[in-house]
């Protein structure tokens, strides 16, 4: 769907946010295991292994539960749910986690 298709009926008050196609919004809430939202990011994080010492903080802030504890404590990035907003990043005490460009 093409911006011009949706700006215009918007300005004439015919489409609103429910008109949207599935893929460019959530409609439940906590649904985010049902809908794959990784290519909305753009940029991503990329953990440096001997940086990390698997304190887990980017686990326990991952808004989107997309950081993965692993049975050794490491963590992995499930790449279909994560949204690149760079919360892990920041919370990284050892800055083992960059955000790169996608």
């Amino acid at each position: 769907m093409s911006a011009k298709k949706i700006v215009e009926p918007v300005i004439k008050g015919q489409f609103t946010y429910k008109d949207l196609p599935i893929a460019a919004m959530i409609p439940v809430p906590a649904t985010s295991l049902e809908y794959k939202t990784g290519v909305w990011r753009t940029r991503q994080p990329k953990i440096d292994y001997g940086k990390c010492i698997k304190c887990l903080l980017c686990w326990v802030f991952c808004p989107d539960a997309a950081i993965k504890r692993l049975e050794d404590d490491s963590v992995n990035v499930d790449y279909e749910y994560c949204k690149g907003c760079g919360v892990c990043e920041t919370v990284c005490p050892v800055k083992a986690i960059s955000m790169e460009e996608v």
